[in-house]
């Protein structure tokens, strides 16, 4: 009797243990983490998610509102491995839809029969350029102190975005406790990711491990197909934006093939931009990079005046001369945590349009730098004496809102989250011309 006794209880034992397991298996092969990306044409968006455990396939099931997911597309999966003491492994899967009617609503969840994901409503991108983007852009946002996070999601959900343009300093820091910060700052944004393009650029926060866990958690898609997240470029209405790498310059890792393998990247989509096909398509030319060629902040640790309050500032000597060459018209830039705004500006000296309309037919780009989303490392304090291309500058936490009115009309405004959604900046940029021939 009690050799039965004992076999039914190890049999019990065992049934539980069986039951655990795979009911552990099934939470880590549900989908997490989603997001969605630009493709290379508006008929196709890119879902991304992550399982920590392998899955027998990775779907999309989708299809046009008010119809229920009458459509499958199947993708692919990759092991990352973290380069953490643990090595904890993530599966990211990454399917395209490449068949979306532009401008039309879809609802969606993604995983495989091991796990589905909750359901999600996205757009896809419009054709054309006779409509007016609205973006949503900021740098420097964290799992911790992530101060914007919530009026943005709740502006998102309102349906007032078409992307987001995430200027890099993403999570503070995907790889921190073993990526697990990464995991935790990914979850967080799903409700906005996972409903309009997450579009982003690198940082020096994303350093670690070669910039593993940036290259490998997003998929940004150059227009020729190809994912490249240190550089890539998007069409979006009257507008091109065209992301890099300021990283490339300050790591001595990156050898000088690397570096001139963005520069002449960079040349070359300038050039297509400025062809007179594109032009009249997408005049607008608007670049994303993390660390800023002007800024008027201290540092944080020594307290002295930061790498892009200097004269010979590196991003500024590489690429200032190229992106005046190529008409480039609005420069966007993180890094720095406070909200910074200029005059026109070229080699340090401003040309505005006019005295009483500095931002109609300037002869220089205009700078943001919007990095006050909120992070652990809080704010950059400004010096006392900036230099005259500066205009606006706040401490604010918050985020930039940018309208693409049509082809000569470019909006901004800055919202302060902590004056409950105040707009405390506002630009309106007009330009008659574009390209090189607007500085003549």
């Amino acid at each position: 009797m009690t050799y039965k006794m004992n076999l039914c209880f190890s049999l019990l034992v065992l049934s539980l243990f069986l039951t655990t397991t795979l009911f552990v298996a099934a939470l880590d092969a549900k989908p997490e983490q989603i997001h969605l990306s630009y493709g290379k044409s508006p008929n196709e968006i890119i879902v991304t998610w992550v399982t920590f455990d392998p899955t027998n396939i990775s779907t999309v099931e989708y299809g046009p509102l008010p119809n229920v997911t009458n459509k499958v597309k199947f993708g692919t999966v990759s092991k990352f491995v973290d380069g953490g003491y643990k090595k904890r492994v993530l599966w990211i899967h990454k399917v395209v839809l490449d068949d979306l009617v532009p401008g039309s609503e879809y609802v969606y969840y993604c995983g495989s029969t091991d796990g589905w994901s909750t359901m999600y409503e996205f757009t896809a991108l419009k054709n054309g350029t006779d409509w007016s983007p609205t973006l949503v852009v900021y740098g420097d946002l964290g799992s911790k102190n992530a101060r914007s996070l919530p009026q943005v999601q709740e502006e998102v959900q309102r349906g007032l975005y078409d992307a987001v343009l995430h200027v890099g300093d993403i999570a503070y820091n995907l790889d921190s406790n073993n990526a697990r910060v990464g995991d935790e700052f990914m979850r967080q944004i799903e409700p906005i990711a996972a409903r309009i393009p997450y579009q982003v650029c690198v940082g020096n926060h994303e350093k670690a491990y070669n910039f593993s866990n940036y290259v490998n958690r997003f998929n940004m898609m150059n227009q020729d197909g190809e994912i490249n997240n240190h550089f890539y470029s998007f069409d979006i209405g009257p507008a091109h934006i065209i992301a890099f790498s300021t990283e490339f310059y300050y790591y001595t890792k990156y050898g000088s093939a690397q570096i001139a393998n963005q520069y002449n990247w960079l040349e070359n989509e300038l050039k297509k931009a400025n062809l007179p096909e594109n032009k009249i398509k997408h005049p607008w030319i608007i670049t994303m990079g993390h660390r800023p060629m002007y800024c008027s902040s201290v540092g944080f640790i020594i307290q002295s005046r930061t790498h892009c309050t200097k004269k010979d500032s590196k991003i500024r000597k590489v690429l200032e001369d190229l992106f005046y060459k190529y008409g480039v018209d609005l420069e966007i830039w993180g890094h720095q945590h406070n909200y910074e705004r200029s005059w026109p500006v070229y080699n340090l000296k401003v040309y505005n349009g006019s005295y009483d309309a500095p931002y109609t037919n300037p002869k220089a780009p205009v700078h943001i730098i919007t990095g006050s989303a909120g992070c652990k490392e809080m704010f950059n304090t400004f010096v006392h004496n900036p230099g005259e291309w500066s205009a606006a500058r706040f401490s604010d936490y918050g985020f930039t809102r940018l309208n693409i009115i049509n082809k000569t009309h470019l909006y901004t405004e800055q919202v302060s989250v902590d004056r409950n959604g105040t707009v405390i900046d506002t630009m309106l940029l007009i330009k008659d011309k574009h390209g090189p021939e607007a500085w003549l």
